[in-house]
């Protein structure tokens, strides 16, 4: 039976709510990684179900890994603080984007678009990053079963959840 992580940090979970960049990542079993940006992101049960959106035609490769190897990895990272966290997850599932997604979808690209905005980047910068076609849309959900601070510096890769 898998425990579950206990509830992150609030510094990191309120990161993780407003909608920062995130990066997903597996392997496949020759351990060959593939990487692929999400495009919107739904944090629920205080960081302990997560969901990640992907467009289906650029993700090929990281859906097929996912899916062979039922591992994942999402980094998020805040652009505007460089506060990063890395969750690990061996409980994942993929399914069809459904119409109840949109609000954290565009919700995350108006977190997205005032994050770019405070590096000095227009707003339109994250829309065209964030890009993809609806029907090409695919989530990813997975429960993460670790959680790491990525924060450049002395506790980049120190463990990070809260006390139960």
């Amino acid at each position: 039976m898998d425990i579950p992580l206990p509830p992150l940090k609030p510094e990191f979970l309120a990161m993780l709510v407003k909608g920062v960049s995130l990066t997903l990542s597996s392997c496949d079993h020759a351990l060959n990684p593939s990487v692929m940006r999400a495009v919107g992101s739904r944090i629920d049960d205080g960081g302990r179900r997560v969901t990640a959106y992907l467009g289906r035609a650029q993700s090929r490769q990281l859906l097929a890994d996912i899916a062979s190897t039922g591992r994942l990895a999402a980094v998020f990272s805040q652009p505007s603080t460089h506060l990063t966290l890395q969750l690990k997850s061996r409980r994942v599932r993929i399914r069809e984007a459904r119409a109840d997604d949109r609000p954290y979808l565009q919700s995350y690209l108006r977190s997205m678009e005032q994050e770019v905005s405070a590096v000095g980047f227009a707003p339109v910068y994250a829309r065209a990053l964030l890009a993809y076609a609806p029907d090409e849309l695919v989530a990813v959900e997975f429960e993460p079963d670790e959680a790491y601070d990525q924060t450049p510096g002395s506790k980049a890769g120190s463990p990070l959840v809260s006390a139960p």
